[in-house]
């Protein structure tokens, strides 16, 4: 059996710490691309410390390479200087370096952010919703996706942009009990989206089976999606500490939630990251 290799990017970070010992199988590579070291476990994991903002340098990671996971970015607000050139040129920098070695899928983690403006009116969030960004991050996510589209469109690289919620060990407030998704249904998305046959360019939600939850799972499912995992086993926790969802509030009206106020405005992230750094 042919060896698959699987180049992660921000393999370092939160979701690719959940997802590296989940996405490990027999016949497969994993090759971990991040800023900061990682110490390879064993012969089927490969290290490589370099930044997506440097095209040669992915280039060379994406040599022999099947498919390609990028997580790495900004995550959450910051200037539009940094925003711009991690998370859009960062991503244009994986696609052209993807195509440029021949790689046939890359699955992209874009973000509920990028339509975080809709509002929630009673029906289920659809797949393939218009970009409606609530932040520089957002208008990244979905800039990313329009990338993934050229891609596709002109140059045949399947792509998969997974608008992903909140992935978490566990929910933590009210509106996780909608947009939970679990680290073991994320890695079985992220594995869906690895094998579905010619999945071509494709936009799905990522969230798990929640009771409570409003987003489609059309998309996901028909790459080949079953989640396991519902955010409702928390709820009696969670309510008995916060109460129920106030569903007025933006944390519940929006898709993007509380990125949509004043209090993820940039100059206002800025500034109180500056201070807590001090």
């Amino acid at each position: 059996m042919a060896t698959e290799r699987v180049l992660v990017t921000g393999a370092a970070g939160r979701i690719g710490t959940m997802l590296r010992p989940r996405l490990a199988k027999p016949g497969r590579v994993l090759r971990l691309l991040d800023v900061a070291p990682l110490e390879p476990a064993g012969q089927d994991e490969e290290a490589v410390v370099a930044s997506i903002t440097d095209l040669s340098a992915l280039e060379e990671a994406c040599a022999g390479i099947d498919a390609v996971v990028h997580l790495a970015g900004r995550s959450g607000e910051s200037t539009w200087d940094e925003i711009s050139a991690l998370n859009i040129n960062g991503t244009y920098n994986v696609l052209e370096a993807a195509r440029r070695q021949g790689v046939r899928r890359v699955v992209f983690a874009s973000s509920n952010h990028a339509v975080g403006f809709h509002p929630r009116d009673g029906d289920e969030a659809p797949d393939y919703l218009f970009p409606a960004p609530d932040t520089y991050y957002g208008v990244s996510k979905a800039a990313g996706e329009a990338l993934g589209a050229l891609y596709h469109h002109r140059y045949g690289l399947d792509v998969v942009c997974l608008r992903i919620l909140t992935c978490a060990e566990r929910p933590t407030d009210p509106r996780a009990l909608a947009t939970w998704l679990s680290p073991g249904d994320a890695a079985r998305l992220v594995e869906a989206s690895l094998t579905a046959p010619s999945p071509g360019f494709r936009v799905a939600w990522g969230v798990s089976d929640n009771t409570r939850g409003w987003f489609s799972q059309r998309e996901a499912r028909a790459l080949g999606y079953e989640p396991s995992d519902d955010a409702e086993a928390y709820a009696a926790e969670l309510t008995a500490q916060f109460g129920e969802p106030d569903l007025a509030l933006a944390d519940h009206a929006f898709v993007g939630g509380p990125f949509t106020t004043s209090v993820y405005d940039a100059d206002r992230q800025i500034a109180d990251r500056q201070i807590s750094e001090a």
